[in-house]
């Protein structure tokens, strides 16, 4: 005769099971729902957050706050700032941020269950000169770039750098030096400051903290990850004719770059002075060519090139910060 045996878990491993299973769908359920809403005044180095617990999850919450990183999905053991814990909207201050920086941040909840996390929001901190003056910022492959032309007075100690007005005096400069093109605060608010090399090799510094002026590799980085020299100058350049003139209309500024055509000073027909704003942008490298020039890069209305030039030490050129 045949027998079928039938297997039979004990009884109390069966109650285990049971009770595992339970307790986890219980406390899955009792998680605390967190909502990220909002990121407000944003300034160089703090923020507000707010969030929102809707409802009470059964479970008293015991800590409720801000976390962030600048990598994704920040988590409490990263950096964090709480407030009175309770369900609700609430808002938290940040501080301690990093100048021109992008940020990762979600609201979190913790009670006895667990800790829950809200959706993810990025923001940038605001990049500031020392004379108070903002810059948006691009991340551009592994580079944090200013996404405009630098426009201060300054060195990072507070001391000033001359403004030398007329640019026929600009062949015998040897001290740091800037001017506006034409001398118009209307071109220094659109195109920023043009400034000679004796200021970017200052050891006063002339970028905000945690900045400086790029080097040729740097530079060469950059135009590298943009599919080289032959194309960048089209990736870099802001679209349209607001600010570029001239027929040539391929630009994407793909990048986010922006860059603007603020003109120079430079050495023509015998003479330094102003020229091609509207028409060409120029941007000085930290990087000496010999004891005379230095390396710069340069972009024109009518080429989808980045040219890389070294030039007199005495020009006028625009300037953009690279992130430390």
């Amino acid at each position: 005769m045949n027998r079928t045996t039938k297997f039979r878990l004990p009884l109390f491993i069966i109650i285990g099971l049971l009770f595992v299973l339970t307790n986890s769908c219980v406390n899955t359920a009792l998680l605390p729902v967190v909502e990220t809403k909002s990121i407000t005044a944003i300034g160089s180095g703090t923020a507000t957050c707010w969030g929102n617990i809707p409802s009470d999850p059964g479970s008293a919450i015991s800590a409720r706050g801000v976390c962030w990183s600048t990598k994704p999905n920040p988590t409490t053991s990263n950096s964090k700032a709480t407030t009175i814990a309770g369900t609700g909207n609430f808002s938290v201050a940040m501080s301690g941020l990093t100048m021109g920086t992008k940020y990762y941040i979600r609201c979190y909840a913790t009670n006895k269950t667990g800790t829950a996390y809200g959706n993810q929001l990025t923001f940038t901190t605001l990049l500031v000169d020392y004379d108070g003056n903002t810059y948006n910022t691009v991340t551009i492959g592994t580079q944090v770039w200013m996404a405009e032309n630098l426009k201060v007075t300054k060195f990072r100690n507070g001391n000033t750098i001359t403004n030398n007005l007329d640019p026929t005096t600009w062949a015998n400069l040897t001290s740091p030096s800037y001017c506006s093109y034409d001398n118009s605060a209307a071109n220094k608010t659109t195109y920023g400051n043009l400034y000679n090399w004796s200021a970017v090799n200052d050891i006063r510094d002339i970028a905000p903290t945690g900045w400086h002026v790029p080097t040729q590799a740097e530079w060469t980085t950059l135009i590298n990850y943009l599919g080289g020299a032959s194309v960048a100058g089209d990736i870099l350049k802001e679209t349209g004719n607001t600010h570029w003139t001239g027929s040539y209309a391929s630009a994407t500024n793909t990048s986010g770059f922006t860059a603007l055509p603020g003109g120079s000073i430079v050495l023509q027909n015998s003479n330094y002075g102003f020229y091609n704003i509207g028409t060409t942008g120029q941007w000085w490298s930290s990087s000496e060519a010999d004891s005379n020039s230095a390396y710069s890069w340069s972009l024109s209305n009518n080429s989808a090139q980045a040219v890389n030039v070294n030039v007199a030490k005495q020009s006028g050129f625009s300037i953009r910060c690279v992130k430390d």
